[in-house]
């Protein structure tokens, strides 16, 4: 199967966000891909830097016009798309929502961010209700899409459980950058960090994964930080841990990759896993610390 990634740098006017996304969009299907994923809330900037109700606006309800305006490029393009949406469920019950997209347009399914942030300039818990939906993959024409978001990238816990739903793939649209007065040796450290906690997420369930970032400068609207400096390096690896690509961490970018499926078996048979797992010595784990 053919896999496009899109890397996109965003502005304050969602309307031309929404204008090169459909480009980014199409210039992958020309080059074949049955996949598309797009990064972490693609419609705006990444709002979450502050505590502002009226950023509540944004939000839309699911089916919506993004919805419809992405399930028509779907359809046209005989694409599945997974998209990242604030979704308004409710007066004051707001999701950061994945929605997957099928060929004929229809949402296939979606899937609601269950570990939610709060860090200076990731302010998401003032915006984002946990997920209700569970750990659930999402049936696509392309094979069982495990979608996760972003800060769920460091639990090995909602992998495992995607995985052992039945998850083809591992998918996380993502919004993740740099404090600028951090140190370059300490922006490196977490780098490392992220792209090392997913490819050991790949390795532990012999999936591939794929992960999709933003990239680029967003001012902090507050001034009372240097902003976020989105890093990019948007990748996927093999059930191996392999890198399969890997996107720069300055410039936008469409990365299509080839990603072959049936691999996976092959390699959960000479690294059975599954197989060797303690399910009688695992009760702890449902403990928030072992006092």
């Amino acid at each position: 199967m053919i896999v496009g990634l899109v890397q996109q740098q965003n502005q304050a006017d969602t309307a031309k966000n929404l204008k090169r996304l459909e480009r980014n969009i199409r210039q992958c299907a020309e080059q074949k891909a049955e996949l598309v994923v797009l990064p972490e809330l693609h419609n705006y900037l990444y709002f979450c830097q502050t505590e502002d109700t009226e950023q509540f606006n944004l939000a839309e309800p699911i089916p919506g016009p993004s919805t419809e305006y992405f399930g028509a490029l779907a359809r046209e393009l005989n694409i599945v798309l997974v998209t990242s949406l604030f979704e308004r469920r409710a007066p004051g019950i707001y999701h950061n929502t994945a929605v997957v997209l099928e060929r004929d347009g229809s949402i296939a399914g979606k899937y609601r961010k269950m570990h939610i942030p709060d860090d200076p300039a990731y302010y998401e818990k003032f915006y984002f209700t946990p997920g209700d939906l569970g750990f659930n993959p999402i049936e696509t024409s392309v094979g069982k899409l495990g979608v996760l978001v972003c800060w769920d990238q460091w639990y090995p816990e909602a992998a495992r459980l995607m995985a052992l739903a039945g998850a083809d793939m591992l998918i996380y649209p993502t919004a993740i950058g740099w404090e600028l007065t951090d140190p370059a040796d300490e922006q490196q450290r977490q780098l490392d960090a992220w792209m090392i906690s997913q490819r050991g997420h790949a390795v532990a369930n012999g999936l591939p994964v794929v992960a999709v970032n933003r990239v680029g400068h967003e001012a902090d609207p507050s001034g009372q930080t240097q902003g976020a400096q989105f890093w990019g390096v948007s990748f996927a690896a093999g059930p191996q841990g392999e890198i399969l690509t890997k996107a720069s961490s300055k410039l936008e970018e469409n990365l299509m990759i080839e990603v072959d499926l049936a691999h996976s078996e092959n390699v959960r048979r000479i690294w059975p896993f599954f197989r060797d797992r303690r399910l009688d010595s695992y009760d702890e784990l449902t403990k928030r610390y072992r006092d």
